[in-house]
């Protein structure tokens, strides 16, 4: 007898979520740094090597104590640069040259964090997708289920569940009415097992918005 196989989706722990397309990468499994943070599912996809995500983190350095943190079931496409505190020069001085950074004995003239525009956390909520060659500046806060569109420049935080682009990115519409985006941010779905995302699938993927209402417990 053939054994019967009972899937609830593809294993969060692993890099590949699907074999077959090498693109795809889950970021959580290939990160090495602690100042980034990301959730299950969150994808990165780049034909030119997914498993290479923080090279696309930059300007991170520990020392700054400013973190990347991306939530569950994030969708980000190719060319995404997260720009981090360290890119940031001093501005409250003649010269902005980052005198410390060449060493050869200037690394003396280091700048305190309180000498530099420090922005805070990058911080991308769940259930976003980035579009492709976008730029997020940094401090910036995405919201729960925004999309982002393709070539923008991200330098202000974006609300939950809207539709923004461009440079510098601004928000275009919100994707759904005010009670149903309070309603899914209360929902949490992305904080649910499994089993239960499965069983509700057809209510997540519908585009009959009223089925997400008749969640199966």
């Amino acid at each position: 007898m053939q054994r019967r196989i009972n899937r609830m989706g593809p294993d969060p722990n692993s890099i590949y979520p699907n074999a077959d397309v090498r693109q795809v990468v889950y970021i959580k499994n290939v990160i090495t740094r602690p100042n980034i943070l990301v959730g299950d599912y969150t994808y990165y996809d780049d034909s030119n090597g997914a498993e290479r995500f923080e090279e696309h983190v930059t300007h991170h350095y520990e020392f700054l104590g400013d973190k990347l943190i991306i939530g569950k079931f994030c969708a980000i496409a190719k060319g995404i640069e997260f720009v981090m505190n360290g890119a940031n020069h001093r501005m409250n001085s003649v010269t902005t040259y980052p005198f410390n950074l060449m060493g050869g004995g200037w690394e003396k003239f280091t700048p305190g964090i309180e000498d530099l525009p420090f922005k805070g956390d990058t911080v991308v909520g769940n259930d976003v997708w980035i579009g492709q060659n976008v730029t997020v500046m940094p401090g910036v806060h995405i919201g729960d289920g925004a999309v982002i569109a393709a070539n923008s420049v991200v330098t202000r935080d974006i609300p939950p569940y809207a539709v923004a682009g461009g440079n510098p990115c601004r928000e275009i519409r919100r994707r759904f009415d005010e009670e149903l985006i309070s309603y899914l941010l209360e929902l949490k779905w992305w904080d649910w097992d499994a089993e239960k995302i499965f069983r509700n699938m057809d209510a997540l993927c519908s585009k009959d918005l009223q089925k997400i209402r008749k969640i199966a417990d």
